[in-house]
């Protein structure tokens, strides 16, 4: 084994400049194939991160416009959502696990003992808290007392509580003043981009004597695994909607869904599309090194003629001669492919601040079961590069190799 290894370092000393230039461009490759898996798993995380933010298997309403005439109606009418059509959807339709509705109030300001904001306020259901993914840090939701009482609770997100008492740690159980009205901080939250404030939609309806025309709303689906179930969910959402206000089931413009699942879905296989194409345009950029290697060692059997047919006409076996030059080979790949991959390596870290900074990107590192299958490539490349190379220099024959000048 010392003898192998001397070898190998040998035969990298006495081609210095040829064995440098080679490396160059394997350890070029390696640092693109670093950087693009860095940058594609930045996009899937941002993906991840999204999605664990947000319900997934949930399909969202908006009110909308006719586009087709139907049963005597004009196209054009405009149909709106209200909240009784919550329960004909959770009655009605498959699947269906439980339905938020919302509705937003603008035009006043919130106030606390310290500050106030502009913000307005979401009338919601207490499923908001699940569709909606909300993650209480102090207190609670909206729960279903609130809804039944009518109760003057509201939730604020963490950075207004800090803003309206100066630390969102006293927001809790505070008053607060909206509508010309006091309301009870019942609960602090967190969400990555949602900052809403809420408060129970029976309580909004009853001090507007609002006509129960809602802005939004969720259905959350359950037991579905595939595109088609979701899109299945969805036909039944739209029919029974048509029917209660009278529209064209196919009429996709009177009510404006988005299928938040199928879309789930879709952007799910986006990502392996996408790792997979990082690997393949890595994997090629790392080809034209694994060339330069194997024409190195090419150039290496040819110029050990000499050697390999004394060691042939020694006793030395085929497989001893492969393992030398396969070697040889691994170690130029590798010694420079690490070069290329902890460069690599620590580009990511140097630009994971800027790009996080920008969209679409959350944590564009390399971790280290990424590293291991990179080293996993590596060696597979660089036997690739010295098997030719190793099949030519057995065919040496000794009797030629020592009459050869």
């Amino acid at each position: 084994m010392f003898d192998l290894f001397r070898e190998i370092s040998l035969t990298i000393k006495n081609n210095k400049l040829r064995t440098v230039l080679t490396g160059i461009a394997v350890a070029w490759g390696i640092f693109m194939l670093i950087v693009l898996l860095g940058a594609a798993r930045g996009v899937v995380n941002n993906f991840e991160a999204e999605s664990s933010n947000s319900s997934v298997n949930s399909i969202r309403l908006w009110s909308g416009t006719t586009s087709m005439p139907y049963k005597g109606y004009r196209d054009g009418r405009w149909i709106r959502l209200k909240d009784n059509d919550m329960e004909a959807i959770a009655n009605e339709v498959d699947k269906v696990s439980d339905v938020a509705i919302s509705t937003s109030v603008y035009g006043f300001n919130i106030v606390g003992p310290k500050d106030y904001i502009s913000s307005g306020l979401e009338a919601v259901y207490p499923d908001e808290c699940r569709t909606q993914r909300i993650t209480d840090i102090k207190g609670r939701f909206i729960n279903q007392k609130d809804i039944a009482d009518h109760r003057r609770t509201i939730v604020i997100h963490r950075d207004n509580a800090a803003l309206l008492f100066g630390d969102s740690d006293k927001a809790l159980g505070q008053e607060l003043q909206a509508m010309n009205l006091s309301w009870k901080v019942v609960g602090v939250y967190d969400h990555r981009w949602r900052k809403g404030t809420f408060i129970p939609y029976t309580t909004y309806k009853a001090i507007t004597g609002g006509d129960g025309y809602v802005d939004q709303m969720t259905v959350r689906v359950e037991n579905i695994s595939t595109d088609v179930e979701a899109e299945q969910t969805e036909s039944q959402v739209r029919s029974v909607l048509a029917r209660r206000h009278e529209f064209d089931p196919e009429d996709s413009n009177a009510v404006w869904v988005w299928n938040q699942f199928a879309n789930y879905l879709k952007q799910g296989q986006a990502m392996i599309y996408l790792n997979i194409a990082v690997w393949v345009i890595g994997i090629l950029t790392l080809l034209t090194g694994v060339v330069g290697v194997s024409n190195i060692m090419f150039v290496s059997v040819r110029e050990r003629v000499h050697e390999i047919g004394i060691r042939r006409a020694i006793g030395a076996k085929p497989k001893d001669i492969i393992i030398q030059i396969l070697s040889e080979s691994v170690a130029i790949t590798t010694i420079f492919g690490y070069i290329g991959l902890v460069v690599g390596m620590g580009m990511l870290q140097l630009l994971s601040p800027i790009l996080e900074d920008q969209a679409g990107f959350v944590n564009p590192t390399v971790d280290i079961s990424l590293a291991l299958q990179v080293t996993a490539a590596l060696i597979i490349a660089g036997a690739i590069a010295g098997l030719f190379p190793a099949v030519k220099a057995t065919k040496v024959k000794p009797v030629e190799a020592l009459r050869d000048e």
